[in-house]
């Protein structure tokens, strides 16, 4: 990233977040199950082609397991400590994690309890867009739940 000029951007944290190993495997593992072979071999006896198979049958079922990679790489991007540290010199781009700490240690060393307040209450701010994703995305979640209750 320093040989390419992306410390210190925003680019040196949205890179790495984007390849998740973990997420990879887990979608592979989904979607062995969740996308039965016969129904995609339906779908092409019936002449759909492999995009329209794609659009119209594998990711409705996929839905689920795309939402839990995403949230999963949501909370760990969002809670990334280390990497911000090591990429970022400027203060203005530090994510909440580091600027929570910052003031923890603030409080720490003045012996500000006013500032404790602060720290306190950016806590309870900062899990609040994970709360939004979690519950904007729990239909998803339902529905994955739904589909493996059916019983034959």
């Amino acid at each position: 990233f320093a040989k390419l000029g992306l410390t210190n951007t925003p680019w040196a944290m949205i890179i790495p977040s984007l390849i998740s190993p973990f997420g990879l495997y887990l979608m592979w593992i989904f979607s062995e199950q969740a996308v039965p072979t016969e129904l995609l071999e339906a779908a092409r006896v019936d002449g759909a082609s492999e995009f329209r198979t794609f659009w119209t049958i594998s990711l409705p079922l996929l839905a689920p397991g795309i939402v839990t990679t995403a949230l999963f790489t949501i909370v760990a991007t969002w809670n990334n400590y280390f990497l911000p540290l090591i990429m970022l010199k400027d203060a203005d781009w530090y994510p909440l994690t580091i600027g929570l700490n910052q003031w923890k240690d603030q409080a720490s060393t003045a012996g500000g309890q006013a500032i404790q307040n602060l720290v306190i209450t950016g806590s309870l701010i900062t899990i609040v867009p994970l709360v939004i994703a979690f519950l904007c995305l729990q239909k998803y979640w339902q529905s994955g739940l739904a589909a493996g209750a059916v019983k034959e």
